[in-house]
């Protein structure tokens, strides 16, 4: 596994929009106050010219979306952290310079959407990738402990985290974009089973809903990911952003079917972000009722890695350690 460097105080991020830009002035606001930090903090930033920019979810064109990113590896840049989540990144993925991105290799993070950018790194690349803000998340008036964590990775100064107090159910009302977060629910990491867990192995996941529509594309590595690290064996990690539970049902008898547990070790889900089921499931029966259950893995479910906030960051590809125990979770990485 490729590790490239860390953020260095003082460095150039680079903030692609391979996805959706800014739509309003409630999210211009924010993404004016995310820069406003990073440089108070003796940052550079070099901002995509489409930023400020959003035509049906889309920064710009799939070309110039593909463009910026190839152009941000080609340059002196120190770190990629994606603009913003949206629907559309998958569309720019022919237009990637893949082989420059091997050649020059960078740390991308991102959080939902540049899951279409982030999996085919680290699974076709074997480039580390980091799960678990956007650059928009900065721009917020107050920090939770998921800004701090997830700084601290960027840098390579913390590799251990811990789960949050509360959540975010709902949303306080955007008024001027630079709401916090709106934190009421006490956090819960449950496992199917009830028993508390430890699982280590090499990890990897995203937004499941585009991890979802990658496979058997040239752009999922997984089958040749997993032959590679299967003496460490694979911890899944997914983020359930709007797939309703009998929907996950189907996806996760989609990935069996294509293999992909061949070799798992444990899976993961973060508070599911669509609990809907035509057919009357909550989110542990769902999970119950799946392939999941006949596997004999410990599945965790109700993590910080998910679309109700706060999300823990996550060095994907790395070996983790995945801890639940009395309903709270932690989660180390190593870089091997």
């Amino acid at each position: 596994m490729i590790y490239p460097k860390f953020l260095k105080d003082g460095g150039t991020i680079g903030v692609p929009a391979p996805s959706a830009g800014s739509e309003d002035v409630i999210r211009n606001n924010r993404y004016d106050n995310a820069i406003k930090y990073f440089k108070d903090n003796d940052y550079k930033v070099e901002i995509s010219k489409n930023l400020y920019k959003n035509i049906y979810g889309r920064s710009a064109d799939k070309i110039t979306r593909a463009k910026e990113l190839n152009d941000m590896f080609a340059s002196d840049l120190d770190f990629i952290l994606c603009a913003s989540g949206g629907e559309f990144l998958v569309e720019c993925l022919p237009y990637v310079d893949f082989e420059l991105l091997k050649n020059t290799p960078k740390f991308v993070a991102g959080f939902s959407d540049p899951t279409g950018i982030l999996y085919p790194l680290t699974t076709k690349y074997d480039i580390a990738t980091i799960y678990g803000n956007n650059f928009t998340s900065f721009g917020r008036s107050r920090f939770d402990q998921n800004h701090y964590d997830f700084l601290d990775l960027i840098k390579g100064k913390r590799f251990e985290f811990n789960s949050y107090p509360f959540y975010e159910e709902e949303k306080l009302e955007t008024i001027t974009g630079l709401e916090p977060y709106n934190l009421t629910e006490p956090v819960e990491w449950k496992t199917l089973d009830n028993k508390n867990v430890k699982i280590e192995g090499r990890i990897i996941g995203g937004c499941f809903d585009v991890i979802f529509h990658l496979i058997g594309t040239k752009y999922d590595g997984f089958s040749s990911f997993q032959e590679k690290y299967k003496n460490d064996g694979i911890i899944w990690v997914f983020d359930n952003c709007e797939q309703s539970l009998d929907e996950t049902i189907r996806i996760l008898w989609n990935m069996n079917e294509a293999g992909y547990f061949k070799y798992v070790k444990g899976v993961i889900f973060g508070r599911f972000g669509n609990t809907n089921s035509y057919c009357g499931y909550d989110v542990k029966t769902c999970l119950q009722d799946s392939v999941l259950a006949e596997l004999n893995i410990p599945v965790i479910y109700d993590a910080d890695i998910s679309h109700k906030s706060l999300t823990m960051p996550i060095l994907m590809g790395s070996i983790a350690t995945v801890e639940c125990k009395n309903r709270k979770g932690k989660i180390s990485f190593k870089m091997k």
